[in-house]
């Protein structure tokens, strides 16, 4: 099987500046432990002020890209995966091109004369950290860029495509042009749930793209939501996942799969009528590090099997053993070579 350019992401990039900061940092900032935010006008200056510190880190992230490197890694075929989003023309944008291409991804970013690259400052302070996301360029994806044949030549080779909800926020029209070329080529679309707030609030964009997605992903809180939004009265996740399953659909093709991650409680993959419980990795606490980009692992883990045409428990279980990997590290990075077989 050829696997060039196989797997097609679409999202936003952002790249993850991560360093020890001090106590002093935080207030200065005014800047909470634990905690994930989007930037305000105060923390914007910080950004700099990170990038000369000397143990920075820079770290191409952002949902869909995190996943598509992850599947990347566990496939271990250079250019097996492609991702486009846009980034801004800039010193930022310049790492994230350097970092996605160290990782074997082929990215076709639009890049934003205007606007900087989407940044996440990682602030790290014994162990713990802080989130402030700066969507930037990010938001300025346009479907102009997609349709511009040495990009569409990336969605006409694609046999798989994952795109993020949060990208619903941004450019729903080219998550619709991408959607319907899957389900009249017979190509398989998979999404994410993404947010409690992409559930409520981009509720008609959601549901626009859903008879096209073939995989849903998503979290229990994510599922809840959902079920809220609805009016489907119930908290009961496999319940919930079963009905996301049965929700009409534009491609008769493939029936949909709904795969749903509980923390340390099982996978909740819902198929065909019926539900199924996979447990997960259990890991002992002092070897957690970080649990920022498990969910996204989770998704690459498993988009790196079932694009080999792997049974669902093995997709699963791939999925466990990315995220696993995961959380034990600073950011989602992975060690040079994956031991899952």
């Amino acid at each position: 099987m050829a696997y060039e350019g196989i797997l097609l992401g679409m999202g936003n990039p952002l790249l993850d500046i991560s360093a020890v900061v001090d106590e002093e940092f935080l207030k200065k900032y005014d800047i909470k432990l634990n905690n994930a935010i989007l930037a305000e006008e105060k923390h914007l200056p910080m950004y700099e002020e990170m990038a000369v510190n000397p143990n920075v880190e820079y770290i191409a992230g952002g949902a869909t890209q995190n996943s598509i490197k992850v599947a990347q890694w566990m496939l271990q075929i250079p250019g097996a995966t492609g991702y486009i989003g846009c980034i801004g023309k800039d010193k930022f944008g310049e790492e994230m091109k350097k970092n996605s291409k160290a990782a074997g991804v082929n990215v076709h970013y639009l890049e934003d004369e205007s606007t900087p690259t989407g940044t996440c400052a990682v602030c790290v302070v014994g162990g713990e950290r802080s989130l402030i996301a700066n969507l930037s360029a990010a938001n300025c994806y346009k479907s102009g860029h997609l349709q511009k044949p040495e990009n569409w030549a990336l969605v006409e080779k694609a046999k798989y495509f994952y795109i993020a909800g949060f990208f619903l926020t941004v450019s729903p029209d080219s998550i619709q042009l991408v959607a319907e070329h899957a389900a009249a080529k017979n190509k398989v679309f998979a999404m994410n749930l993404s947010a409690p707030f992409i559930c409520e609030f981009f509720k008609d964009a959601q549901e626009k793209a859903l008879p096209y997605v073939d995989f849903v992903f998503g979290n229990e809180t994510e599922a809840r939501t959902f079920s809220k939004v609805h009016g489907w009265e119930t908290d009961d996740v496999a319940e919930i996942a079963l009905k996301i399953s049965q929700w009409p659909k534009a491609s008769g093709t493939y029936k949909r799969i709904t795969v749903i991650t509980q923390g340390a409680d099982p996978v909740v993959v819902a198929e065909d009528g019926k539900v199924k419980q996979f447990p997960v990795i259990v890991l002992p606490k002092e070897k957690l590090v970080d649990t920022n980009g498990a969910g996204d692992a989770f998704v690459g883990g498993f988009l790196s099997q079932l694009i080999q045409e792997k049974p669902i428990d093995v997709c699963v279980k791939a999925g466990c053993y990315a995220s696993n990997v995961i959380i034990q590290r600073s950011g989602c990075t992975y060690p040079e070579k994956p031991e899952f077989n």
